[in-house]
């Protein structure tokens, strides 16, 4: 979850982790960035499988603390905050950064406890799909919040879908798209404010604080069980750390309305890692919103008036 307005994730911290970046390079070059793009969204996607699969054994907002802690960690290690020099007004857009970032990732988790992996996604999708929109000035954008709107409605818990999705659920996924859009904005103040990655690795320490009271009293002892805290080390991994570097590559070869393009099949995607990893069977009005979502987002992102990277 880090897209920027669904045409750069990572934009604001390029030059960020280059060690990662580096490594990554080499590994990478003999595969295409569209690919690199896909295997970043499945890697989120997978990330965000495991997690649901954990809940069995831990409730969301444990989860979330293991996912944001093993994440913050590893990113501090190639990044680490440096708050000398900062003033109080950088402080405040990386502490609200990181309450947005550790908000998004508490509610999103309890919606995927409520709601099918690609139902959440689809619906959470809808922040960045609102950025997208709100920076053009096109009447012809109108349209994709009209079919965006149109799959929410589709996705309303009434007749035969009502035990399978809660408004409860709804609710919480459209708390995480209002995070998402505020993720967006204020990662790219912070990359404005921080040097480098930075401002993310603060962020990620504030979420963790955040995350922490709900998820150590939630999870208890049960989060120093070594099984676990592999499973939390391979979500945080599979969730942030993989696909954060992945997308700095894809960025760095292709444009940034192409990346954004790509990154529109990402509720379809967890729909089909839902349905391989879970067992979510989708019915066909739920596919058909997932549809109307992917490609409101797809014709906001060709229509927008950035310009291409």
């Amino acid at each position: 979850m880090t897209a920027d307005a669904l045409q750069g994730p990572a934009e604001p911290y390029k030059s960020g982790m280059p060690r990662a970046g580096a490594l990554l390079r080499n590994a990478s070059d003999a595969i295409p960035p569209s690919g690199l793009v896909l295997l970043a969204i499945l890697s989120v996607q997978l990330g965000a499988g495991f997690a649901k699969d954990l809940f069995a054994q831990l409730p969301p907002s444990a989860v979330v603390f293991l996912r944001i802690a093993t994440g913050a960690v590893v990113i501090g290690l190639v990044a680490r905050p440096k708050l000398r020099g900062l003033s109080r007004s950088d402080l405040g857009v990386g502490i609200g950064f990181g309450v947005t970032l550790g908000v998004m990732n508490l509610s999103f988790y309890q919606a995927l406890a409520e709601l099918p992996m690609g139902i959440a996604v689809a619906i959470e999708f809808l922040g960045p799909l609102g950025v997208a929109v709100a920076a053009s000035r096109r009447r012809l954008d109108l349209l994709w919040v009209v079919l965006a709107g149109s799959g929410v409605v589709l996705l309303a818990p009434w007749g035969t879908s009502a035990s399978r999705i809660s408004w409860v659920g709804i609710g919480f996924a459209l708390i995480a798209a209002v995070c998402w859009a505020g993720y967006i904005l204020l990662a790219a103040a912070a990359g404005r404010r921080f040097p480098g990655a930075t401002g993310l690795s603060f962020a990620m320490i504030i979420s963790v604080l955040l995350a922490a009271p709900a998820g150590i009293a939630a999870g208890g002892a049960d989060l120093l069980r070594p099984e676990i805290l592999l499973i939390g080390l391979g979500v945080g991994l599979l969730s942030s750390v993989i696909p954060y570097s992945i997308e700095m590559e894809a960025l760095r070869r292709m444009p940034k309305r192409v990346f954004g393009i790509l990154m529109s099949l990402e509720p379809a995607v967890a729909a089909l890692v839902g349905l391989l990893v879970l067992g979510e069977v989708l019915q066909v009005r739920e596919w058909a919103a997932i549809g109307c979502v992917v490609i409101a987002s797809v014709g906001a992102t060709r229509t927008s008036g950035g310009a291409p990277g």
